[in-house]
């Protein structure tokens, strides 16, 4: 195929500074030759011999303009010769990484086309680098394969978790109604991406056979790279030098000078690890900034190609618009307009808060009449907007309210969310689409459904990532659209209840989603808003409900289903993956070993398999397998945090302290705040002889974390060794008191209490020592001692 546009970006620089060497000179700087014989009237030409007389023969003017055009030739190439020098040495060298989204790879026996992890290094800081889904796709179609591209960010992905995600969903609709047909849904939509990030996938895909893209895009175009409100690099540039950059991080020689840029400017931005949407928090933009313009500009650029590679490639491309969640989503930040009078703001302020306080007390017309004239002085102050929708929604004006909400979702300034301006920018593509593109409303179509025509939480956990309800009427109204493109078919689109059957979604993983998203909504930005409390409420609920149906019959009976299913497709990594989850949380771990193991053989390229498969080993006690799966792991992902504690703490109990250490210092580096990390390392600089750098660890992990027993054990017993007793004392004390069922914890305490000749204290700890271990000898023997020592005192 045709090589992108942005590829010849860099030759095209290299000729327009090179091409002074071929311009002639411009006209009104010519002159014109005078006549021969007017030159010869004033001087001779000719000059004669001295010894002669005779005229000097003139040099050859041929070789010198050789030499010329020669030296304009090695000036031209020299610099090209030079940098192909370079690129070739790096790429000889291993330097740099290899660009492309996918990469071939040999499973068994199949060539298969798989993810490469490294293809997101070109957008994003080694650091904050984002990761596609696992993808294996052979190499060579089958005949009657119907092959399906998903293309788009987190949302199409399916976060929080993909294998529940709306492609999941529709993947098993398909084989449910057609199941005499070969199926293959390629997710290669991945986090924090946007269209910039698309535009080289999308032109990978078109080499690869699709007959359908599904196109699902838009949320994250101004937090995403090269956006308006980004903390990857530059904001909002124009588009040319968007593909210029790219398009050198292609080659080594780019990568290479990146590096060094980052080397000696910091990495464009200051996160040392991936923070989710709190790494946003200061990168907030006005709702007229100029750099949106030029984000919108760019969207509708991307979308252009994006398009055209996958219906030139002769694919049908399902282009759907973004929806969001404007009814239950409060703005995520509002910024005030600086240019009102201070006169003008102060009424603002009064009515805003008169507003609120009469929307708090239920008097949600009363609140109306007070946001308008607000709305007057700051239109664009974003929660002002969102109140106003709340009230208007509940005097059952829902048509009203939309606009407000909708207005609250393009002002604001923290923009996580699809605004009405992409979605226009994706409906506009209807005009230059052509036959092969399929436009679908899939925002309009998703709030249909629903009694106040909007979406909310009954669609989205939060702002845009879908419920399971929501990702299966998404997934329905997909096939729908797709309906058309298959053969004609009486079977029903298979229910909700039979597609989680197939998923694997029991209620054990619902529980442990619900739970993840708990914990999300308890990080910033998304714990300040004003209905946060409301949610988390809701979703343990949720988890309590769940929680009551989790019998030992339950777990029997969904045992049986993952079974059925696993024999059903057992090349379904992803329900393997489940099912492997599953066994693990039921406390059977030797078959979830087994589990991973047969995913392993099926990923072998994917680090997840290798993580879980070393964590279990590692609890069974199984070190040197432990040790050799979580090594592969950070191989293949030397970003995986956990990866590399994981495999400290295995490298520990083997006694290979020094390794140890490393690998808790490449955790430390990617999380440097995480106390557990902090503590463990403090272990392994203790059996190092490094007591001093130990006792600063613990003392560094207990001011994260005070509450944590075991490292106020650890430090009481570096400054009992110390000869530190008093100290020590306070130390055992605290983990006694923290952990009062641990006996360790009593004894230690005992022991330092009796040195300090606190003999009542002691004996106290000591007796609470042996009601928790009654044969403890040690303990037995130090309390008779100590009561020796009592009847011995006056």
């Amino acid at each position: 195929s045709d090589p992108p546009e942005c590829a010849y970006v860099p030759q095209l620089i290299w000729l327009a500074g090179a091409s002074h060497y071929f311009r002639k000179p411009p006209r009104k700087q010519r002159r014109s030759l005078p006549s021969s014989s007017a030159w010869t009237n004033k001087i001779d030409l000719k000059p004669k011999s001295k010894k002669s007389g005779t005229p000097r023969a003139e040099p050859a003017a041929a070789p010198t303009a050789l030499r010329k055009w020669l030296f304009r030739l090695t000036a031209l190439l020299l610099p090209v010769a030079l940098l192909g020098v370079l690129e070739i040495s790096l790429r000889l060298g291993g330097n740099g990484y290899d660009p492309h989204f996918f990469k071939r790879l040999k499973i068994g026996s199949e060539d298969y086309y798989v993810q490469n992890d490294d293809f997101s290094l070109s957008f994003f800081p080694p650091e904050t680098a984002r990761y596609p889904l696992p993808i294996r796709m052979p190499v060579h179609k089958a005949p009657g394969t119907f092959r399906i591209f998903i293309l788009g960010e987190s949302a199409a992905m399916g976060d929080p978790e993909p294998p529940y995600g709306a492609y999941r969903y529709l993947e098993m609709m398909l084989r449910e109604k057609y199941p005499g047909k070969k199926f293959e849904l390629i997710n290669v939509a991945f986090t924090a991406i946007n269209s910039h990030v698309i535009v080289p996938i999308a032109r990978e895909c078109a080499q690869h056979e699709g007959d359908l893209w599904i196109v699902y895009m838009g949320n994250n175009e101004m937090i995403g790279p090269f956006g308006a409100a980004t903390v990857f690099g530059k904001q909002a540039p124009p588009l040319p030098y968007v593909r210029l950059v790219t398009a050198l991080q292609r080659t080594r020689t780019g990568q290479w000078f990146a590096a060094l840029s980052r080397k000696f400017t910091g990495p464009g931005t200051k996160a040392t690890a991936w923070g989710g949407m709190k790494m946003f928090l200061h990168s907030q933009i006005a709702p007229d900034s100029p750099l949106k313009e030029n984000v919108y500009r760019n969207f509708q650029k991307n979308l252009d190609d994006i398009v055209r590679a996958g219906t030139g490639s002769g694919a049908k491309v399902l282009l759907n618009t973004v929806a969001v969640n404007l009814q239950d989503c409060p703005p995520f930040a509002s910024l005030t307009n600086g240019n009102l009078s201070a006169a003008d703001r102060a009424q603002f302020e009064k009515l805003y808060a008169a507003g609120c306080r009469l929307q708090n007390q239920g008097d949600c017309a009363g609140a109306a009449q007070q946001f308008e004239p607000a709305a007057k002085l700051d239109p664009q102050f974003s929660d002002l907007q969102f109140h106003w929708g709340e009230c208007l929604l509940a005097q059952t004006n829902p048509a009203d309210a939309r606009e407000h909400f909708q207005l609250a979702c393009d002002t604001d300034a923290l923009p996580f969310r699809a605004d009405s301006r992409i979605n226009a920018a994706i409906l506009n593509e209807q005009k230059t689409g052509g036959a092969n593109l399929i436009m679908f409303d899939a925002a309009t179509a998703l709030a249909a459904g629903n009694a106040t025509k909007l979406c909310g939480q009954e669609t989205f956990y939060e702002h845009v990532h879908f419920d399971f309800d929501g990702s299966y009427r998404l997934a329905r109204a997909w096939a729908e659209q797709i309906e058309p493109l298959l053969p004609r078919n009486s079977n029903a689109w298979a229910a909700p209840a039979v597609c989680e059957q197939r998923l694997g979604l029991s209620d054990w993983s619902r529980k442990a989603l619900l739970e993840h998203m708990q914990g999300r909504m308890e990080q910033p930005p998304l714990k300040d808003q004003v209905n946060n409390v409301r949610r988390i409420a809701l979703l343990e609920e949720r988890v309590k409900q769940l929680q009551s149906q989790m019998t030992k019959a339950a777990a029997v009976q969904a045992r049986k289903d993952f079974l059925q299913e696993v024999a059903r497709n057992p090349e379904d990594f992803m329900l393997r993956g489940n099912y492997a989850l599953f066994l693990r949380t039921v406390g059977d771990e030797p078959a979830a070993i087994a589990e991973w193991r047969r995913i392993r053989d099926l990923m072998p390229h994917d680090y997840v398999s290798h993580f879980f498969l070393g964590r279990l080993l590692s609890r069974q006690r199984q070190l040197a397998g432990a040790e050799a799966s979580l090594r592969t792991t950070v191989e293949l992902r030397p970003s995986h945090t956990d990866g590399w504690f994981e495999l400290g703490s295995v490298l520990y109990v083997e006694g290979k302290f020094p390794e140890a250490l490393a690998s808790f210092s490449h955790a430390l580096a990617q999380r440097p705040h995480d106390p557990i990390t902090i503590y463990r390392q403090g272990k392994v600089l203790a059996k190092l002889n490094r007591h001093a750098e130990a006792m600063d660890n613990y003392r560094t992990a207990l001011k994260l974390y005070p509450a944590d027993w075991e490292v106020h054990y650890e430090l009481g017993a570096e400054l009992s060794a110390a000869g530190q007793v008093d100290a020590a004392s306070q130390e055992f004390g605290a983990a006694a008191r923290l952990n009062p069922g641990n006996a360790r914890a009593h004894f230690s305490f005992a022991v330092l209490l009796a040195k300090q000749d606190r003999l009542d204290e002691a004996q106290r700890e000591f007796e609470a020592t042996l009601r928790l271990e009654p044969a403890n000898a040690k303990a037995q023997e130090h309390f008779a001692y100590l009561q020796k020592l009592k009847q011995r005192a006056p």
